[in-house]
Order: C-alpha cells, then structure tokens, then sequence
C-alpha cells in the first residue's frame, strides 16, 4: 500500500506591488501570492502532488495554516483509496464536522480544502502520465458525475440531467481533443489595463496585445470615472471600433452606482463588466444586468461555492461565468459550476489573474470544450503575462491562444528555487526580475 507520508506548506509570496502589476480599483497594492502545498508519498516514482491558494499577500499565512489543519485528513491515508474515487476523497475533506462550522464551504478553510483536492488531482494525473484537461476529458459521463455532490443543486441541475449534457458531448470528443492540441485555446489579456499603469503603457500594452493576437483585453475600472473615461478611449483609439474590450470593477460600486458608471463607459461598448458590485450580492448582480443591458456582465471569481454559481444563474444575475480555479473547492466543485453552465447555456470565461492561476484554470476550459459544452464560442481563458517563470510546466501562449499542455499533472508545480527564493520571511529579501 502506498500511503501519503507528508504535507509541506509554504507561505510564498511575490513583490508584485513594486510594478503596480495587478493594481484595480480596490486592491492598490497586491503582492501576488500563493498558500502552497506539497503531499509526498512513500511510492518509489517520487511523484507529489502540487497546489495553491492565491491571494495577494497580508493573510497568506492564515491560509496556509487552514492548509495545515488538513495534515490529519491525509498523512497515513491509502493513496490508491484516494485518488481511485476522487468524489469521496473531496467528501472526505468537506465533511470534517468541526473544520466544516468554519465555513461552511466558503472561505479560508474550503479554498484550503479546494488546494487539497487539487494536489491530489495533480498526483493522480501525473501518475497516469496525462496532462489533467486530457485524464478528466477520458472520464465516463457516469465517473464525471461522480466527483460532484449534487447537494443543494437539485433545483437547478440533478445528476440525471448531467449525464445527458455529458453524454450529448460524447460524440467528437476525439476530434475536439485533436483540434486543442492543434489549435490551443483562446485567450484575452488584461496585462494591459492595470489601474496603476500609465496612459504610454497602457497604450502601447494595447498595441502589443493586438499584434500579439489576442482576441479582446480587458481594462480596470472603478477608482475615477474621469480617469476611466480618459483610459477607455485611449484604448479604444488604440485598438480601433470594433476590438473588443472588457472592463472588470472588482466589486468597486453598490448597485445604483454600477449601473450609473456603466452607463457612462457605454459609448466605448464594453464587451462586459466585470464585478460590478459584492461578489455574493446576487439580486444586485441582476438588476445591474438589467440597468446595463446589452453589456452583458461577467463574475464568479470570488464565488464561494457552486450554490452562489446556481443562484446567479437561475436570477439572470450574470451572462459570463469566471470560475477559479483557487476559489472553490477544488476540481470536483469546478466541476459542478462548469455542468451548472453548460445546463443553462452560459460561456465560462475563467478568471486567471493572479499566479499560477493561467497554469491551472486552462485544464478546466479544456476539459470543458472536450467533454462538457464541446464548443468554444463565446469562450476564452484571462492571462495575464507575469509570474510563469515560476512554474515547472508554465502557459504557453501563441497568436493570442493557450497551447494545450501535454506534460503529466495539473500544470500547479512550482520551480524548487522559485519556491526556496520567494517563501515569506517577514520581507522580501530580493525584487523581481
């Protein structure tokens, strides 16, 4: 029997705010970071699982103590028990009696729990020798269901109606599988429109996405209306009339004040906002759908969980859902969120700002594409360009398109001397590169 014999946390952490990289209108300063895990097992390939939790600095290491406090769950568990029926190892997790009255299912202890489930997805795939996106998008309708718990979704989406979606997606998944690895998937930036950036770089990161071939770029918005105004229309004249741009608030407004900002950018035809106001404000969410119509809005990356996923779909409250892949609970509830939006015919458009995010939430948009919805229209992945360095499988990004990783796992390893250089010491001992 082989048994997990350690969990390594690391508190790692990234000087981003030196650059003003990932600068919005409500978070000024991020230092992008990562709660980081590691199981080790005594098998003789040597392989571990690798995951995160992304924030974006001060309390990254309250997350890795909620990591920490999975340590009795998994050290001594039988490995092939775990990763052999991947739904019961999350209810394994998600159903600590005591750990679950933090939450429960949202917050620091689920997106610790979601980073465990993760790490074993990641050892699982590496272990069958298949890039994630590709060992998920082989799963049987009747396996995939399996991993999800269906509790609290049956209003909405039961596990009878899942396996019709996916089994309608069974014809052509090896076609579809062969045009990803062909082809990639596509891709928006937003490395453009940090809020910190000046308006030279703003609009020479905007020329530089076009010719790069991305298909839209997304701006920040939210801070000055005046300065929003002045940054739009350099990008619109950059990218010309009809290039579509997003603009993301980060939860900035309330509901009357959202609507009213919006209104205002609308001679720039934003192709949607983004977060407008609170993340779990789903009534509110919905009426500025209504007051900003036909732009349509986008969230769900700070979603707590696949019941806030339903909600907003059953109230109309967003047209583009953007799972993270760091947020919820992991791969299993992910799973459930993209089966919500296939079941009401909504484009999952994930969010990826922040490291490692682009590395992990690509496997999902695959394996949506192969196995769930089976189309891209309307579909793109977030990426931003910075931090991949890190990464022992990193995003590979061509004419604006995601190229499909081949490498085992779940693209969530980091490099050892990334790891080693950039753990939290109470400073940053060196600026990045």
């Amino acid at each position: 029997m082989t048994t997990i014999i350690d969990v390594i946390t690391r508190d790692i952490r990234f000087p981003t705010s030196l650059m003003l990289d990932g600068s919005d209108a409500m978070n000024p300063d991020p230092d992008y970071s990562a709660a980081y895990l590691i199981i080790r097992t005594d098998a003789a390939d040597g392989l571990e699982g690798h995951a995160f939790v992304f924030t974006i600095g001060r309390g990254n290491d309250v997350q890795v103590v909620a990591i920490e406090a999975l340590r009795e769950h998994l050290v001594g568990r039988d490995v092939e028990a775990l990763l052999g029926d991947m739904g019961a190892a999350s209810r394994l997790l998600m159903t600590d009696s005591q750990l679950r009255w933090l939450g429960p299912e949202k917050g620091v202890m689920h997106m610790a729990i979601g980073a465990a489930v993760n790490a074993l997805w990641d050892l699982r795939a590496k272990r069958a020798g298949e890039p994630l996106w590709l060992h998920l998008s082989r799963l049987s309708p009747e396996e995939i269901v399996s991993l999800v718990d269906f509790r609290y979704l049956s209003d909405a989406i039961t596990p009878d109606k899942a396996i019709d979606i996916l089994r309608a997606a069974l014809p052509g998944r090896e076609e579809r599988t062969r045009a990803l690895l062909a082809n990639g998937y596509p891709a928006y930036t937003t490395s453009p429109g940090w809020l910190g950036y000046s308006d030279e770089k703003l609009e020479r990161l905007c020329r530089e996405a076009v010719a790069d071939g991305f298909p839209q770029i997304k701006l920040k918005v939210g801070a000055d209306l005046d300065d929003d105004r002045r940054r739009m229309a350099v990008a619109r004249r950059t990218v010309g009339p009809d290039y579509p741009i997003a603009i993301d608030a980060n939860q900035r407004w309330d509901v009357a004040s959202a609507i009213e900002w919006v209104q205002a950018l609308a001679e720039f035809d934003p192709a949607w906002i983004e977060e407008p106001t609170s993340p779990d404000d789903v009534l509110g969410h919905a009426a500025i759908a209504r007051g900003v119509a036909p732009i349509r809005v986008a969230t769900g990356e700070h979603a707590q969980n696949r019941v806030l996923f339903k909600q907003f779909l059953q109230a109309g409250a967003m047209q583009v859902m953007q799972i993270d892949a760091a947020r919820v609970g992991g791969v299993n509830e992910n799973i459930a969120n993209l089966l919500l939006a296939a079941k009401f015919g909504t484009p999952v458009c994930p969010h990826a700002g922040g490291v490692g995010l682009c590395e992990a939430v690509q496997h999902l948009s695959m394996f949506d594409f192969v196995a769930v919805s089976g189309t891209m229209e309307g579909r793109m992945i977030e990426y931003v360009d910075h931090l991949h360095e890190h990464f022992a499988t990193p995003v590979v990004i061509e004419r604006g398109r995601y190229v499909a990783p081949t490498a085992p796992g779940a693209g969530t390893e980091m490099l050892p001397a990334s790891i080693e250089q950039y753990t939290w010491r109470g400073h940053h001992a060196e600026t990045l590169a």
